[in-house]
């Protein structure tokens, strides 16, 4: 089997790559500097040279507040770019894989999201993921349309990276502690992704790793395991405004996962002791 991998140098697209390769098969993993996923001659011409059996398009515009501003450039990646490489995998009739978010549904309640829910995006960057998903199942059968969140890989900047540098230089950190979801690790995402890849099950799935915290919470975890003693206080999502609205809940349901054979990913606690072995 080969597959070709978008937006390689993201965190997600590298360790995507990285777990293709450890199972011998084929990756071709693609950046902007290969493959600009905005012009479809360049779509065209590299998904057909390289004639993968797959694409796990992993590539997007991901600046949440900065797509306020640059609506656009952000449709252009998240929405256009995701039509012209379904475009080129119907042709080939090869399958596509999408990599999405919970931001495309409106980020209210209690309860967990499920794949089928309705799909209400609360910002710029929710709305162009949302319509990446809808150029993905309007041209294709052979498709998944994978959600993530909260996300946190070895190559490139997260969450965990900025608690610890910015833990170094304070003594007190304040972390918001009225947005619930779960920590993801893309190591055990692009297994994951990998073992979706070589079936056919396909349909939408949400992919996160088990249980369910603040980013306070997060926070506490993160400074505890990295044996630090920085002080983390609680504060509420309004004093940090941000130019693009958050979701409150990103709570996501994986049952579809064990339904369909896959197993869920460890728990988020396990998941960043991990990482903190590779990174610290």
């Amino acid at each position: 089997m080969k597959v070709l991998v978008t937006g390689v140098k993201g965190q997600l697209g590298y360790d995507v790559v990285k777990e293709l390769e450890k199972r011998r098969i084929t990756a071709v993993g693609v950046d902007i500097d290969e493959m600009d996923i905005t012009d479809y001659v360049s779509v065209d011409k590299v998904i057909k040279e390289s004639a993968p059996d797959a694409v796990i398009h992993c590539a997007a515009y991901t600046a949440v507040d900065a797509a306020e501003d640059n609506v656009e450039l952000c449709r252009k990646v998240n929405a256009d770019g995701t039509a012209n490489i379904a475009k080129v995998c119907k042709e080939l009739d090869i399958k596509m894989m999408y990599i999405s978010t919970d931001y495309v549904f409106d980020g209210q309640g209690v309860r967990p999201w499920e794949p089928d829910d309705e799909r209400h995006p609360l910002n710029v960057y929710g709305q162009t993921k949302y319509e990446g998903e809808i150029a993905v199942t309007d041209a294709l059968d052979k498709f998944f349309v994978v959600r993530i969140a909260w996300v946190f890989g070895v190559n490139g900047k997260n969450f965990i990276k900025a608690i610890l540098n910015k833990a170094k230089t304070v003594d007190t950190l304040t972390v918001v502690n009225d947005q619930f979801g779960s920590p993801t690790y893309t190591y055990d995402l692009a297994r994951l992704l990998v073992d979706m890849i070589q079936t056919d099950k396909y349909g939408f799935y949400h992919a996160t790793n088990e249980g369910i915290c603040t980013w306070y919470e997060f926070a506490c975890e993160i400074i505890r395991q990295a044996g630090m003693d920085t002080k983390v206080l609680p504060v509420s999502a309004d004093q940090y405004p941000a130019k693009a609205k958050r979701p409150t809940n990103s709570r996501m349901s994986k049952e579809k996962l064990t339904e369909n054979g896959f197993e869920k990913l460890p728990g988020w606690q396990d998941a960043l002791a991990r990482y903190l072995e590779v990174i610290l």
